[in-house]
């Protein structure tokens, strides 16, 4: 189990997630398209957010 703040990525998000690595990768794709305007999600973020996770 897997916890991700998307605050640590993009300052001012609150939203945090909890899960394994692969659901939280999804659920943050679609927060990320429905919350920040992004229409595809680059492999930096997804880098950066695979290394923001921590152990929940």
């Amino acid at each position: 189990m897997k916890k991700f703040r998307c605050g640590d990525v993009v300052p001012g998000c609150t939203r945090a997630f909890t899960g394994s690595a692969d659901e939280i990768l999804l659920a943050v794709a679609a927060h990320a398209r429905a919350e920040h305007g992004l229409s595809q999600v680059p492999a930096e973020l997804v880098a950066q957010v695979d290394a923001a996770m921590v152990d929940a």
